[in-house]
C-alpha cells in the first residue's frame, strides 16, 4: 500500500510539473513555427509572471486581479521584445537570432535582478486549506489548481487556433506561409500575435508554480531549457507532441527523483533529449514546419 502511494504521489508531482512545462513549451513551438526562431527567453516570460503577481499581491491587490494584471504586463513585455529585438532582425541568420534571444534572456534576468534582488519569493496558494490524502498520498491544492488550469489553457489555446479568425490566419501561416501570403495575410503581423500570446502562457506558468517551488530572477533558465526539451521531443512543429513530450520530461523528474535521487533528475531529461534526437531527430510525432518569415 505504501508502495502505490508513493507512486500516486509522484504521478501527481510529475504531471504538476508536467503541465507548468507544457504551457512554456506551446509557446516555443508557437514562436518558431510562425517566425522560426527558436526563443531561448521564453523561460524569463514565466519568471516575470511570478515576479510580478507576488508583488501586487504584496501590495494588497485582489488576487485574481493581480494574475491578470501580471499576465498583461508580460504579454507588453513579449511584444516589446518581438518589435525591438525579433521584427528588425527577422531576415538574419537562425544562429543570429537565436543569439538574440539568448541575450535578451540574460537582459530579462538582469533587470530581475535589480528589481527583486537573490531573494527567493512565495506567492500564496489560489485556495488555503490542507492537502488531500488520495490512498496515502498528500495531493497538494496548488497541485490541482496547476493541472487542471494547464488544461483548461490548453483547450482554450486549442479553441483560439481552430475556431477563431485569427487563430486560422496564424495557422495558415504555419501550414504555409506563401499561401497566406497570397491570400493578403502578413506572417510579420502574426509574429508580434505569436509572441504575446507565447508571453501570456509563460507568466500563466509562472504564476502557477510559484506556491509550489518559489520564485527568484533565475528561475526562468531551467523552465526554459526543460521546456524547449520537451518542445524538441515532440519535434518543434507540434503542439499536442509538445505536450506529451512536456508529460513525459515531469513525469521522469518526479520518479527519477522520488525513487532514485535528486541529482540525476536533470541529467536523466538531457538523456531523453539526446535520445531523441539520435534516434527521431524530428520529434515523436512531428510535422513538417515552415521557414521563417
Amino acid at each position: 500500500m505504501g508502495d502505490m502511494s508513493q507512486i500516486v504521489q509522484l504521478l501527481f508531482s510529475g504531471l504538476t510539473i508536467g503541465s507548468i512545462y507544457a504551457l512554456i513549451a506551446i509557446g516555443f513551438v508557437i514562436i518558431y513555427n510562425i517566425t522560426g526562431v527558436l526563443n531561448f527567453a521564453q523561460g524569463e516570460f514565466a519568471m516575470f509572471g511570478a515576479l510580478i503577481c507576488i508583488s501586487l499581491v504584496g501590495t494588497g491587490m485582489p488576487y485574481l486581479l493581480a494574475i491578470l494584471l501580471s499576465i498583461v504586463a508580460v504579454v507588453m513585455i513579449a511584444a516589446m521584445f518581438e518589435r525591438v529585438a525579433i521584427y528588425p532582425a527577422r531576415h538574419s541568420s537562425v544562429p543570429t537570432l537565436i543569439i538574440i534571444t539568448i541575450g535578451v534572456s540574460i537582459a530579462l534576468r538582469g533587470i530581475a535582478l535589480f528589481i527583486w534582488g537573490t531573494d527567493p519569493y512565495h506567492l500564496i496558494p489560489l485556495t488555503a486549506g490542507d492537502a488531500f490524502n488520495l490512498g496515502g498520498a498528500i495531493i497538494q491544492r496548488q497541485s490541482l489548481w496547476a493541472i487542471g488550469i494547464s488544461v483548461i489553457s490548453l483547450v482554450c489555446m486549442y479553441i483560439f487556433f481552430e475556431k477563431t479568425f485569427i487563430g486560422k490566419v496564424v495557422t495558415a501561416c504555419v501550414v504555409n506561409r506563401f499561401a497566406a501570403r497570397l491570400m493578403g495575410i502578413r506572417p510579420e503581423k502574426m509574429s508580434l500575435i505569436s509572441v504575446s500570446v507565447s508571453g501570456g502562457l509563460g507568466a500563466l506558468a509562472g504564476i502557477i508554480i510559484a506556491p509550489i517551488s518559489g520564485a527568484t530572477y533565475n528561475m526562468g533558465l531551467m523552465l526554459g531549457i526543460k521546456a524547449f526539451i520537451a518542445a524538441v521531443i515532440g519535434g518543434l512543429s507540434n503542439a499536442p507532441a509538445a505536450i506529451l513530450g512536456a508529460m513525459i520530461i515531469g513525469l521522469l523528474e518526479a520518479f527519477t527523483e522520488g525513487l532514485w535521487t535528486t541529482g540525476f533528475k536533470d541529467a536523466v531529461s538531457f538523456g531523453i533529449l539526446l535520445l531523441v534526437l539520435f534516434l527521431l531527430p524530428n520529434g515523436i510525432l512531428a510535422k513538417s514546419s515552415g521557414k521563417r518569415v
